[in-house]
């Protein structure tokens, strides 16, 4: 028993160091870590009792034959317990049987420079493999996710360097095939360390020249929203423009009109008088909006909003104080101040009868932006991870989307809140 135990140990140190390195390289697909370590048991118990006799004889080249056929057959037998797709655990697997080759060749070389070269196979394979599944765990797990999708791309280089380490295992005794082939074999291991650091490195460039694209396109489709955005609001304020220059003249003209009164007043004319008066009344209705803040942008968003919500039966309590120029685009400001002005009357037109329903609203901007709105709500609105209401229904959430473009592009925080039935956005910019 004494004359195996280093080959005893040794099989147990593989075995469990492999099983390791699968599941770190691999994702396994039950939380119960007794899963794995049950198979990991089981994996030793036949190794072991399939190669002991083979211990015994000190025949490591059928050791190794029979470790093969085994690995081959461990490999189907634990597919079902990862996640993995099948082409993508095939990558992996032949990622593990590249590293035990290269693991078994160093360990039989260097052996030698330790006092007892049987105790340091099984010491420098546990550190090999330790050091290893460190390494992958640490810095390079995340970047091999990414590998595994693109799995048809790097499949031939692995497939091939396997091939190459298992033409030096066989056509002798393998302790034999180890030693004269010292030289092959330590350029097959800094081969294959090169491939892998190769895969490893174009698929970060590859990643980030796709996160480079995927930013832009992002910018891209924001800025699009914004014009948009922008482009209707541009033309909100046409509109508005040229209904106040149509009213400035009729109040010009109101000096002439308050005199030709007057004249008909003296003649007598009442039909007449009266027939003038319901004009002016209906030219009244069309009054200029109310004067929030001095940008005009802003202030023809705010009006539109406002006269809209008077229209429900919605009460506006609005504090402004934006100048004519500020240090953002107007027309981004007023886009926003719509979107949550428009979210707040939503809101409030689907409340039950006899509850209050109101917008507060304040909006500060001098050397920092800050806008505050508040309304009452009905029903659950639930928030996302970033904080964000979501909503499920087509055509909902675009307000909120075009919000959050807004804080993205000016680095702004918004921030949600609900609370008692009441419904409070705060962005700081």
């Amino acid at each position: 028993m004494t004359n195996i135990l280093p080959d005893l140990l040794r099989a147990i140190v593989t075995d469990i160091m492999l099983i390791l390195l699968l599941c770190t390289m691999a994702t396994p697909k039950y939380k119960s870590k007794w899963v794995y370590v049950l198979v990991t048991v089981t994996v030793l118990a036949v190794n072991i009792g399939a190669n002991y006799y083979f211990y015994l004889a000190q025949n490591y080249t059928a050791v190794f034959y029979i470790d093969l056929i085994m690995l081959v057959a461990i490999g189907i037998a634990l597919k079902p317990l990862f996640r993995d797709k099948m082409m993508q655990w095939c990558f992996s697997y032949l990622t593990m049987l590249n590293i035990y080759a290269a693991v078994v060749f160093l360990s039989y070389i260097l052996c030698d420079f330790f006092p007892n070269p049987y105790y340091a196979i099984v010491f420098l394979r546990f550190v090999f493999f330790s050091v290893i599944a460190f390494v992958f765990h640490k810095w390079v797990s995340q970047l091999y996710r990414k590998v595994l999708d693109y799995w048809h791309i790097y499949f031939l280089p692995v497939v091939s360097l396997f091939l190459c380490f298992l033409g030096y295992f066989f056509g002798g005794d393998i302790e034999e095939r180890l030693y004269n082939n010292f030289l092959p074999l330590i350029l097959l291991v800094l081969l294959g360390l090169s491939i892998y650091i190769g895969i490893i490195h174009s698929l970060k460039a590859l990643t980030r020249e796709y996160a480079v694209r995927e930013e832009n396109q992002r910018m891209q489709n924001s800025q699009q929203l914004l014009r948009q955005a922008a482009h209707s609001m541009e033309q909100h304020i046409a509109l508005m423009a040229e209904s106040q220059q149509k009213m400035s003249i009729l109040n010009h003209d109101r000096r002439h009109f308050n005199n030709t009164l007057l004249e008909l007043l003296s003649k007598g004319d009442t039909q007449e008088i009266g027939i003038l008066l319901r004009r002016q009344q209906e030219l009244s209705a069309g009054s200029p909006q109310k004067i929030y803040c001095e940008n005009p942008a802003a202030n023809a968003a705010i009006g539109y909003y406002a006269a809209l919500a008077k229209s429900k039966d919605i009460s506006c309590n609005i504090r402004t104080e934006i100048p004519k120029e500020i240090f953002i685009d107007s027309l981004e400001l007023s886009m926003v101040l719509s979107n949550l002005m428009e979210n707040g009357i939503n809101a409030c037109a689907v409340l039950a009868q006899g509850e209050k329903r109101y917008i507060n609203l304040t909006v500060l901007c001098e050397k920092q932006l800050i806008i505050e709105i508040e309304n009452p709500y009905q029903g659950e609105i639930l928030l996302g991870e970033d904080g964000s209401p979501t909503s499920t229904k087509v055509g909902h959430g675009i307000g909120t989307k075009a919000i959050r473009t807004f804080a993205e592009q000016y680095g702004a925080d918004v921030i949600y809140q609900t609370a008692n039935g009441i419904f409070n956005v705060r962005v700081f910019c």
